[in-house]
């Protein structure tokens, strides 16, 4: 088996958007009308503390919501109804068909169908003894 010549490192946060755009450019010169924005959203107290946020991204046609989050304080007040619902209206002006996003068995998987999304795929024991759920909801 031939050696390379070149070293794995461990990347930076900088070095992992630099390939996360690389793969943007490369994926714009093979699918028509491609695109990438993110759109992170975030509740703040009084204290100008985050206590809730959602990370996403808008691909192509649809948004990829990658993480929501509500502080344990803060949970059973509408928060994270608050941040999902926000995100859909966001996706809806961005004309994205769908949302997709994916949650453990030990997070929120009966909120996320309470709120239309259905279960499109699981992986079991991930991480083990749990169950890792992937959900999508249409937009149409």
């Amino acid at each position: 088996m031939a050696v390379s010549p070149h070293q794995i490192q461990v990347g930076s946060s900088d070095d992992a958007a630099y390939v996360r755009n690389k793969l943007i450019e490369f994926n714009a010169r093979h699918v028509p009308n491609g695109r990438y924005e993110e759109v992170n959203l975030c509740l703040k107290n009084d204290k100008g503390e985050i206590i809730a946020g959602l990370n996403s991204a808008v691909c192509w046609n649809w948004m990829e919501i990658d993480i929501l989050w509500v502080h344990d304080d803060n949970k059973r007040q509408g928060l994270g109804k608050q941040l999902l619902e926000e995100a859909e209206q966001i996706a809806r002006a961005k004309d994205c068909a769908f949302i997709k996003l994916n949650t453990f068995s030990f997070q929120a998987p009966e909120f996320y169908k309470k709120y239309g999304y259905t279960e499109i795929g699981v992986i079991e024991n991930a991480p083990l003894g749990n169950k890792h759920y992937y959900y999508k909801k249409d937009l149409n």
